[in-house]
């Protein structure tokens, strides 16, 4: 295997045990709340976008099937966090709009990792923390492309 190659397979490796660390922390973190590291990321797609998303929308920008997302959404929901309003552009797909409630669990979701996210900016720098932003938001549009392209592997499942 090139080296080039590696690296990308150890940069893999890294982002996964990353993100599994983020979500164990950020759930730890949060629990109290009564919220989940998925709730809060729901919560946090809708309060830093533009405008308002239908369900499916913030599964695309999440990675994450607009199954998950939509039951998360309808969690949310049913506990105030989250309400439904009519898409120009579409009739069926609400769009999904923070309430008070909702932009209160976030910024209190936020707070709750204030520390640790100061640590990191700290640990870390701001200048690597960019660096690393931007690498990553180049791989998602590389893997996003790729996705787009390909056609999905069949399952174990299915008999030829």
């Amino acid at each position: 295997m090139s080296e080039q190659i590696t690296e990308v397979r150890e940069l893999a490796i890294a982002v996964f045990a990353s993100s599994g660390r983020l979500i164990a922390t950020g759930n730890e973190r949060v629990a109290h709340l009564g919220l989940t590291s998925a709730w809060w990321q729901v919560l946090g797609a809708l309060r830093y976008s533009p405008v308002p998303l239908p369900t499916a929308s913030i599964a695309r920008n999440m990675g994450l099937t607009r199954q998950a997302v939509q039951r998360i959404v309808d969690l949310l929901a049913e506990r105030g966090m989250v309400a439904f309003e009519d898409n120009p552009h579409h009739r069926r797909a609400k769009l999904v709009v923070l309430t008070r409630a909702g932009l209160a669990a976030v910024t209190s979701a936020e707070q709750a990792v204030a520390t640790l996210d100061r640590e990191i900016a700290e640990r870390i720098g701001r200048d690597r923390i960019e660096d690393a932003t931007r690498i990553l938001g180049e791989m998602n549009v590389i893997l996003t492309e790729w996705l787009d392209r390909t056609a999905p592997f069949p399952s174990p499942n299915d008999a030829s």
